[in-house]
């Protein structure tokens, strides 16, 4: 099932957009609590999610992230309690690839046409 192939990269993927989910949720949890400290440290730090276009593509990264490791997450739900899902988990692993790239788009046109277009 590994051995370099689909069932490989989509280990190391879905560990890889766990991982990042974990640190996006470390990071808000932090910026959260912020405001012990007032609405001004608190504003002054999520400001810098609205104004940098480095943040706006990090924002579509951590969605790409969430997508991935959701549908992803479906596929291994398959193969474990489908009797027969073993043996199309490299179908499935291309369908998980395929919707969250459909997903994305409406994502990136939202969160980057802005930093292209102007």
């Amino acid at each position: 099932m590994y051995r370099g192939r689909e069932g490989m990269w989509s280990w190391i993927f879905h560990r890889v957009s766990g991982v990042g989910v974990l640190l996006f949720l470390f990071i808000h949890i932090v910026d959260t609590a912020l405001i012990g400290w007032g609405p001004g440290v608190y504003d002054a730090v999520t400001n810098i999610y609205h104004t940098w276009a480095i943040m706006r593509f990090g924002q579509f990264v951590l969605i790409a992230a969430v997508l991935y490791h959701s549908f992803n997450g479906v596929r291994i739900i398959l193969i474990d309690f489908w009797p027969k899902g073993y043996q199309y988990q490299r179908t499935m692993f291309y369908g998980a690839m395929g919707l969250t790239v459909l997903a994305l788009i409406p994502t990136g046109v939202l969160l980057l046409g802005p930093i292209f277009s102007g």
